[in-house]
Protein backbone atom coordinates (compact mmCIF):
# COMPACT_ATOMS: atom_id res chain seq x y z
CA UNK A 1 0.00 0.00 0.00
CA UNK A 2 1.05 3.04 -0.47
CA UNK A 3 -0.25 6.63 1.48
CA UNK A 4 -1.24 8.15 -1.74
CA UNK A 5 -4.00 5.15 -1.75
CA UNK A 6 -4.90 5.56 1.34
CA UNK A 7 -5.96 8.80 1.22
CA UNK A 8 -7.86 7.85 -2.42
CA UNK A 9 -9.38 5.75 -0.24
CA UNK A 10 -10.49 7.63 2.84
CA UNK A 11 -11.43 10.53 0.52
CA UNK A 12 -13.89 7.62 -1.55
CA UNK A 13 -15.94 7.97 1.08
CA UNK A 14 -16.68 11.90 1.85
CA UNK A 15 -14.62 15.12 0.71
CA UNK A 16 -12.13 16.09 3.98
CA UNK A 17 -9.57 18.57 4.75
CA UNK A 18 -6.21 17.62 4.89
CA UNK A 19 -6.55 18.13 8.46
CA UNK A 20 -9.65 15.68 8.89
CA UNK A 21 -7.42 13.11 6.67
CA UNK A 22 -4.85 13.36 9.11
CA UNK A 23 -7.25 12.61 11.93
CA UNK A 24 -8.93 9.89 10.08
CA UNK A 25 -6.19 8.03 8.56
CA UNK A 26 -4.53 8.00 12.05
CA UNK A 27 -8.03 6.72 13.35
CA UNK A 28 -8.85 4.01 10.59
CA UNK A 29 -5.31 3.06 8.98
CA UNK A 30 -2.80 4.25 11.84
CA UNK A 31 -2.95 0.48 13.60
CA UNK A 32 -0.92 -0.28 9.74
CA UNK A 33 0.20 2.69 8.04
CA UNK A 34 2.14 5.66 9.81
CA UNK A 35 1.94 8.90 8.07
CA UNK A 36 2.75 12.03 9.26
CA UNK A 37 0.85 15.04 8.83
CA UNK A 38 3.12 16.96 6.74
CA UNK A 39 3.71 13.98 4.19
CA UNK A 40 -0.06 13.46 3.53
CA UNK A 41 -0.35 17.33 2.92
CA UNK A 42 2.89 16.59 0.54
CA UNK A 43 0.77 13.68 -1.04
CA UNK A 44 -2.36 15.43 -1.23
CA UNK A 45 -0.46 18.23 -3.48
CA UNK A 46 0.82 15.28 -5.76
CA UNK A 47 -2.20 13.75 -6.17
CA UNK A 48 -3.60 17.01 -7.13
CA UNK A 49 -1.45 18.13 -9.29
CA UNK A 50 -2.15 13.78 -11.10
CA UNK A 51 -5.86 15.38 -11.18
CA UNK A 52 -6.60 12.29 -8.75
CA UNK A 53 -8.37 14.66 -6.52
CA UNK A 54 -9.51 18.65 -6.52
CA UNK A 55 -9.59 21.29 -3.75
CA UNK A 56 -11.50 23.89 -3.06
CA UNK A 57 -10.88 26.82 -0.60
CA UNK A 58 -12.98 27.44 2.11
CA UNK A 59 -12.79 31.40 3.24
CA UNK A 60 -13.65 31.00 7.42
CA UNK A 61 -14.15 34.55 9.55
CA UNK A 62 -12.96 33.32 13.07
CA UNK A 63 -11.08 30.30 11.58
CA UNK A 64 -8.27 29.91 9.42
CA UNK A 65 -9.31 29.01 5.53
CA UNK A 66 -9.47 25.56 4.35
CA UNK A 67 -9.05 23.42 1.83
CA UNK A 68 -11.88 20.72 1.47
CA UNK A 69 -9.77 17.72 -0.81
CA UNK A 70 -12.94 15.88 -2.93
CA UNK A 71 -11.64 12.61 -5.24
CA UNK A 72 -11.92 13.05 -9.22
CA UNK A 73 -13.19 9.80 -11.25
CA UNK A 74 -9.53 9.31 -12.09
CA UNK A 75 -8.38 9.63 -8.54
CA UNK A 76 -11.22 7.13 -7.90
CA UNK A 77 -9.85 4.97 -11.00
CA UNK A 78 -6.73 4.96 -9.64
CA UNK A 79 -7.89 3.86 -6.80
CA UNK A 80 -9.65 0.93 -8.22
CA UNK A 81 -7.00 0.07 -10.03
CA UNK A 82 -4.61 -0.46 -7.55
CA UNK A 83 -6.89 -2.00 -5.07
CA UNK A 84 -8.13 -4.55 -7.35
CA UNK A 85 -3.87 -5.17 -8.83
CA UNK A 86 -2.17 -8.40 -7.80
CA UNK A 87 0.74 -6.69 -7.44
CA UNK A 88 3.61 -8.05 -5.14
CA UNK A 89 1.36 -6.70 -2.19
CA UNK A 90 0.77 -9.81 -0.99
CA UNK A 91 4.00 -11.37 -1.29
CA UNK A 92 5.89 -8.79 0.65
CA UNK A 93 2.46 -8.29 3.47
CA UNK A 94 5.01 -9.87 6.17
CA UNK A 95 8.38 -8.46 5.06
CA UNK A 96 9.68 -6.22 8.29
CA UNK A 97 11.66 -3.21 8.54
CA UNK A 98 12.63 -2.33 11.83
CA UNK A 99 15.05 0.01 13.27
CA UNK A 100 13.73 -1.86 16.50
CA UNK A 101 15.12 -5.00 15.59
CA UNK A 102 17.85 -3.60 14.25
CA UNK A 103 18.83 -2.33 17.65
CA UNK A 104 18.11 -5.91 19.19
CA UNK A 105 20.30 -7.59 17.69
CA UNK A 106 23.30 -5.25 17.89
CA UNK A 107 21.84 -5.05 21.45
CA UNK A 108 24.71 -7.44 23.42
CA UNK A 109 27.17 -4.44 22.47
CA UNK A 110 25.73 -2.36 25.09
CA UNK A 111 25.33 -3.17 29.01
CA UNK A 112 22.57 -5.67 30.18
CA UNK A 113 21.04 -3.31 31.91
CA UNK A 114 20.27 -0.91 28.94
CA UNK A 115 19.16 -4.09 27.18
CA UNK A 116 16.63 -4.48 29.25
CA UNK A 117 15.39 -0.70 29.65
CA UNK A 118 15.04 -1.11 25.52
CA UNK A 119 13.16 -4.29 25.86
CA UNK A 120 10.68 -2.56 28.64
CA UNK A 121 10.39 0.48 26.81
CA UNK A 122 8.69 -1.92 23.81
CA UNK A 123 6.17 -3.95 26.07
CA UNK A 124 4.91 -0.45 27.11
CA UNK A 125 4.71 0.36 23.65
CA UNK A 126 3.04 -3.01 23.31
CA UNK A 127 0.64 -2.61 25.91
CA UNK A 128 -0.54 1.01 24.66
CA UNK A 129 -0.87 -0.47 20.96
CA UNK A 130 -3.37 -3.05 22.62
CA UNK A 131 -5.30 -0.42 24.23
CA UNK A 132 -5.25 1.58 21.09
CA UNK A 133 -6.42 -1.67 18.91
CA UNK A 134 -9.21 -1.72 21.62
CA UNK A 135 -10.49 1.77 21.21
CA UNK A 136 -10.13 0.72 16.88
CA UNK A 137 -12.30 -2.21 17.29
CA UNK A 138 -14.79 0.06 19.37
CA UNK A 139 -14.43 2.59 16.20
CA UNK A 140 -15.22 0.04 14.00
CA UNK A 141 -18.56 -1.35 15.46
CA UNK A 142 -19.66 2.38 15.82
CA UNK A 143 -18.78 2.48 11.90
CA UNK A 144 -20.94 -0.68 11.19
CA UNK A 145 -23.94 0.81 12.99
CA UNK A 146 -23.84 4.51 11.23
CA UNK A 147 -22.82 3.10 7.77
CA UNK A 148 -22.27 -0.28 5.71
CA UNK A 149 -22.18 -3.46 8.06
CA UNK A 150 -21.04 -5.30 5.14
CA UNK A 151 -17.94 -3.27 4.54
CA UNK A 152 -17.51 -3.14 7.98
CA UNK A 153 -15.80 -7.11 8.27
CA UNK A 154 -12.84 -5.65 6.15
CA UNK A 155 -11.83 -3.30 8.70
CA UNK A 156 -12.30 -6.05 11.67
CA UNK A 157 -9.57 -7.96 9.34
CA UNK A 158 -7.24 -5.16 9.93
CA UNK A 159 -7.93 -4.97 13.43
CA UNK A 160 -7.95 -8.48 14.29
CA UNK A 161 -4.64 -8.79 12.67
CA UNK A 162 -3.34 -5.65 14.76
CA UNK A 163 -4.86 -7.41 17.72
CA UNK A 164 -3.03 -10.76 16.93
CA UNK A 165 0.60 -8.69 16.32
CA UNK A 166 0.22 -6.55 19.06
CA UNK A 167 -0.51 -9.84 21.45
CA UNK A 168 2.47 -11.99 19.45
CA UNK A 169 5.03 -8.64 20.07
CA UNK A 170 3.95 -8.48 23.77
CA UNK A 171 4.06 -11.75 24.58
CA UNK A 172 7.86 -12.17 22.19
CA UNK A 173 9.53 -9.00 24.64
CA UNK A 174 8.27 -10.78 27.73
CA UNK A 175 10.12 -14.18 27.02
CA UNK A 176 13.19 -11.97 26.01
CA UNK A 177 13.14 -9.85 29.51
CA UNK A 178 12.58 -13.29 31.18
CA UNK A 179 15.50 -14.53 28.94
CA UNK A 180 17.94 -11.95 29.43
CA UNK A 181 16.90 -11.30 33.42
CA UNK A 182 18.14 -15.44 33.74
CA UNK A 183 20.87 -15.03 32.03
CA UNK A 184 22.23 -12.06 34.96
Amino acid sequence: MSLKHGLLGLLNYYPMTGYQLDKKFKETLGHFWQAKASQIYRELDVMEQSGWLTSERVIQDERPNKRVYSITAEGKNEFMDWLQSPEAYIKNAANTKSAFLMRVFFAGETSEKEALDLLHSFRDICIEFGMVMDNIKKDIARYELAHDPEEGIYRKFTALYGEMMSRTMLEWVEKCIVMLEDKA
